[in-house]
């Protein structure tokens, strides 16, 4: 596995802003019925990464970094 869960308070408020902001805005703006800002979307994001709700995850083959909920079944096998 080339993986790897990597806590949100083991990076710096930069990285973890940068991480967060990157996945909110990665599928584009479309936005649906009612537009949300990103300043919501982030604190949402966060929220869950603080509860537990979510995780990030970064793949050492691809160097790139998502954020995934803690039920996705793609977690099993990654160690914490």
């Amino acid at each position: 596995m080339t993986a790897l869960k990597i806590p949100y308070d083991q990076l710096s408020p930069e990285a973890l802003n940068g991480v967060v902001e990157e996945f909110i805005t990665r599928d584009g703006t479309d936005y649906g019925e009612i537009e949300v800002s990103l300043e919501t979307k982030t604190s949402q994001v966060l929220g869950l990464l603080k509860s537990g709700k979510a995780v990030i995850v970064f793949d050492q083959k691809s160097e790139t970094c998502t954020i995934l909920k803690s039920d996705d079944p793609v977690l099993e096998g990654i160690e914490d």
